[in-house]
């Protein structure tokens, strides 16, 4: 089949969505089908460029642009699904945040207003027209039903170089590996250092905005020699610091879906988050696969020294969400046949 991809572009902005997408064009096309994929240039603002460009995709009809015929429509992000044709599936990876879940109305202007409005009249009207809606995980499509009515399918898949995750010996500190930015918390963490029993090391991994915020942080504390800010990292180094760790924190506040616990799950740690954290909460289990605590430094710290105090439960802990990963049946086979129905094969 000729299957037409749509999504969005921030340039020069890569995260776990260009990841996806680019993880569902190589699977179709592993499935013998010819993928195009389309991706739209997204600004977050002002909201003038969000309005424009959501009435330029609802102008595109895609059913056979300059006469060629394509078979499906697949698309993942917003705006993308407002193009038209009659085969159009929707895979949300999630919506437009800042008018939804994010919303913040005490602070909100007359032009955010009537985004918001506009985007809930937009994602209703056309996420209720396709011919199957899914959503990346439990969470969003908790979402759909709240804000919109809509029923979606969770679907699940797996994270970037899945097969590549390994467990080597431990080396007694927690990893925690995202963007620095303030939704991912890693605060919490570190503020969590200052109430340790343990010897326990923590080891952040990534870049972003809140950097400089979390190492002045580190050093008000006095934390130099417990937290390590690593910064940017390769493929090679997030395996292995991944096939080392005692275990993984990931306290995200309203996470979509959240590829670091199912890459702590494949690399055998158990997972740390919090209990408003979404996604991961649909794979991390109480003391079978990691510990679920309120977002507060104190009881991360509790289950820190407790992953410490009995290291072999914790590795216990592991493999177990290691096995469950592996029940779930989160695979690209899995997602291709749901996508497209009849075994996903051309």
């Amino acid at each position: 089949m000729r299957i037409l991809l749509n999504a969005t572009l921030v340039p020069f902005m890569r995260g776990g969505a260009d990841y996806h997408i680019e993880g569902v064009a190589k699977a179709l096309r592993e499935h013998g089908h010819e993928v195009e994929l389309l991706r739209l240039p997204f600004r977050f603002s002002p909201e003038s460029d969000i309005r424009h460009l959501m009435e330029y995709v609802e102008s595109l009809d895609m059913s056979a642009p300059n006469g060629v015929t394509i078979d499906r429509a697949i698309s993942l992000q917003f705006p993308a699904w407002g193009i038209t044709h009659p085969e159009h599936t929707v895979w949300v990876m999630h919506q437009h945040r800042a008018c939804y879940e994010l919303w913040q109305e005490d602070e909100a202007n007359s032009a955010q207003r009537q985004l918001r409005e506009a985007v809930h009249a937009f994602d209703n009207r056309h996420l209720s027209n396709v011919r199957q809606l899914f959503a990346n995980s439990q969470r969003v499509a908790e979402r759909l039903k709240h804000y919109n009515g809509l029923d979606a399918k969770p679907l699940y898949h797996p994270p970037f170089g899945a097969e590549q995750f390994r467990c080597e010996e431990e080396w007694g500190y927690i990893f925690c590996p995202s963007r620095l930015e303030s939704l991912k918390r890693q605060d919490l963490l570190i503020e969590a250092a200052r109430y340790l029993k343990s010897p326990t090391k923590i080891v952040i991994a990534g870049e972003g905005g809140q950097r400089a915020r979390y190492q002045q942080l580190i050093e008000r504390h006095g934390l130099q020699q417990q937290v390590k800010l690593v910064g940017r990292f390769t493929e090679a180094e997030k395996l292995a610091w991944y096939a080392h760790a005692m275990a993984v924190f990931f306290g995200p506040y309203d996470e979509d879906y959240g590829y670091i616990t199912l890459e702590a799950m494949l690399a055998a740690k158990p997972v740390i988050t919090c209990r408003d954290s979404g996604g991961p909460l649909e794979f991390v289990q109480q003391d079978e696969t990691g510990w679920v605590v309120e977002p507060d430094p104190q009881e991360i710290a509790a289950a820190i020294d407790a992953a410490w105090e009995n290291r072999p439960r914790t590795a216990e802990m592991g493999r177990a969400g290691q096995a469950a990963y592996h029940r779930a049946g989160i695979d690209w086979n899995n997602v291709v046949a749901s996508l497209l129905g009849e075994g996903g094969r051309a």
